[in-house]
């Protein structure tokens, strides 16, 4: 049987990394330089790989019912073993660091679709599109102006 405290410890680590990589992720969308984000998501999808698969040696050690989620799953076995103090701790760790991980990960979002937003506002100035130039059409919903001053003033 595998070491559970073993695997956790290792998921540990691992999910710390994870959590360091998306703060480095946000640094750089916070500046003005984002070319480090490609290298950082290739980081980061390789901890994930890893991370799945140290989650599926921890499902298979503990050996409860494949119906069991893997959360459920690990609760009910440290009601089992109550020594498990290790595993407990390690346990507690990873639930909190997966979910500065989560919190992280949308804050993260949140300011990539705001650069998103920038870049889709800057390309609509690029092209020559204003907010200005938007009218509304006869059934009271917004349309955008043909470029005939006459027919658009109508």
């Amino acid at each position: 049987m595998a070491d559970i405290a073993a695997i956790t410890e290792r998921e540990v680590a691992l999910i710390a990394r994870f959590v360091e990589l998306l703060k480095e992720e946000q640094d750089s969308l916070r500046g003005t330089d984002p070319s480090q984000l490609p290298e950082l998501g290739t980081a980061k999808a390789a901890l994930v790989e890893q991370l799945n698969a140290l989650e599926d040696q921890r499902v298979a050690a503990l050996a409860m019912p494949v119906s069991d989620k893997p959360r459920a799953a690990m609760e009910k076995w440290l009601a089992a073993n109550p020594a498990q103090l290790a595993t407990a701790v390690n346990w507690t760790k990873l639930l909190a660091l997966a979910d500065e991980a989560r919190q992280l990960h949308q804050l993260n979002a949140g300011l990539v679709a705001l650069h998103l937003q920038r870049t889709q506002e800057a390309l609509a100035i690029l092209h020559g599109r204003s907010a200005s130039e938007t009218l509304y059409g006869s059934n009271g919903q917004a349309a955008t102006a043909s470029g005939s001053r006459i027919v658009d003033s109508a």
